[in-house]
C-alpha cells in the first residue's frame, strides 16, 4: 500500500465519536448553517426555551396547526370549481428535497447515538436525562420544523385537487403536536420514534420522487409494510418506558430498571399518538392491499401513478375510476366451455 492511500486510510477509518469516515459531520453542519444562515443559528449553541424559541408554546403551535386545517380544508372548498393545477416539478423537487433532509438528519442522529450506546447502553439512551444532550436538543427541534415544512404535503395535493383521507389531515397534525410534547416534556426515548421515521420518509419521499417521474418501482407496498413496523417498534419502545415510569414511581415492588425521564403529559401523548397511528396504518394497508376490493385492484395493478398518491395520502376516487373491459378469454378455454 502506497503512502498516500495509508496516510488516507488512517485519516478516515471510522471511530467510536465519529463513525462516518472519522468526520464530524455535526461540526460540519454547524459550520454550513452558522455560514447560511449568517450566525442567527449555530446549531453547537443551540437551546430550547420554551417560550423563547419560535414555536416554542402550546398557542403558537395549536395555532400553527389549526391554520393548517383551516387552509388545506378553506382551500379545497375555495379551489372546488376551479381547474387542477399542473405541479409535477414543483412535487418532484418537493419530495427530494424531504427526502435529502430525511437522511440527513437520519445521519447526524446516527453519529450522536453510535458512541451514546455503546458506552452507556440502551437504557440509559432512552431512560437516562444525560441523554438530552445539546446535539440531540438541537437535532430534535430541527426535525420538529420539518413538521411544518410537511405541512406542504398537503397544500400541493390541495392544489392538484386530489382526495385527502382522514389519515394523512391526522397524521401531519398529530405529528407536529407529539413532536412538541416531546420537546417540552425532555423524553430521552424520542430518538427511537425519530429516527424510525426518519428511515422512513427516505424510503417514501424517495418513492414518491420516483413515481412522480412516471418510474416503476416493485417495493411501493413496503412503503406501507415499513410504516406499520416502524410504529410497532415505537410501541414497543415506548411502552417500556412508560411501565418503567409508571412502576418506579407507583409500584416500586415489581420488577423494573428504573426511572424514565420524561414528563407524564409527554408520557401520554406519545403512547396515545403512536398507537392511533399503528391502528390508522394497520387499517389503511388491509383496505389498499389485502382487500379484494376495487380500490384495491387498481393499486395493485398500477405501477407508480395511482399508489404513489394513495399510500398515506389519497384515496383513490373509485366512482370515478374507469374500470377496463376484461381481456377476452383465450381461445383454448371457450372451446374448452363449449364443449
Amino acid at each position: 500500500m502506497s503512502l498516500f492511500a495509508s496516510s488516507l486510510l488512517e485519516k478516515y477509518t471510522p471511530t467510536l465519536d465519529h463513525v462516518f469516515f472519522n468526520i464530524d459531520l455535526f461540526g460540519k453542519f454547524d459550520e454550513v448553517v452558522n455560514f447560511a444562515t449568517q450566525g442567527k443559528f449555530v446549531p453547537s449553541e443551540f437551546q430550547f426555551i420554551q417560550g423563547e424559541t419560535p414555536l416554542a408554546t402550546f398557542p403558537v403551535v395549536a395555532g400553527a396547526i389549526v391554520t393548517y386545517y383551516i387552509t388545506i380544508f378553506g382551500g379545497k372548498y375555495v379551489l372546488q370549481d376551479s381547474k387542477p393545477f399542473v405541479l409535477k416539478r414543483v412535487s418532484q423537487i418537493h419530495n427530494l428535497f424531504l427526502t435529502a433532509l430525511s437522511g440527513t438528519l437520519l445521519v447526524l442522529f446516527i453519529e450522536q447515538l453510535v458512541p451514546m450506546l455503546y458506552k452507556h447502553g440502551l437504557y440509559y439512551a432512552i431512560c437516562d436525562q444525560g441523554a438530552w444532550t445539546q446535539p440531540m436538543v438541537c437535532l430534535y427541534y430541527l426535525n420538529y420544523l420539518t413538521k411544518f415544512v410537511e405541512f406542504t404535503d398537503t397544500v400541493l395535493l390541495v392544489l392538484k385537487h386530489k382526495k385527502l383521507t382522514f389519515l394523512h389531515t391526522y397524521h401531519h397534525g398529530a405529528t407536529a403536536l407529539l413532536c412538541y410534547t416531546q420537546l417540552t416534556g425532555e423524553t430521552s426515548i424520542s430518538w427511537v420514534p425519530i429516527c424510525l421515521n426518519l428511515a422512513v420518509h427516505c424510503l417514501m419521499y424517495w418513492y414518491y420522487f420516483l413515481a412522480s417521474r412516471g418510474i416503476r418501482v416493485w417495493w411501493k407496498e413496503w412503503v406501507t409494510r415499513f410504516q406499520i413496523i416502524q410504529f410497532i417498534l415505537d410501541i414497543g419502545f415506548i411502552y417500556f418506558a412508560t411501565y418503567q415510569k409508571f412502576v418506579y414511581n407507583f409500584f416500586p415492588s415489581l420488577p423494573h430498571c428504573g426511572d424514565c425521564v420524561g414528563s407524564p403529559i409527554a408520557t401520554f401523548n406519545g403512547c396515545a399518538i403512536i398507537s392511533s397511528y399503528l391502528f390508522l396504518f394497520i387499517a389503511f394497508y388491509i383496505e389498499v392491499y389485502r382487500k379484494n376490493t376495487k380500490k384495491s385492484k387498481i393499486v395493485k395493478r398500477t405501477a407508480g401513478g395511482v399508489a404513489a398518491r394513495v399510500n398515506e395520502y389519497v384515496q383513490v376516487d373509485v366512482k370515478n375510476t374507469v374500470t377496463p373491459s376484461p381481456s377476452p378469454a383465450p381461445r383454448r378455454l371457450l372451446k374448452s366451455r363449449r364443449a
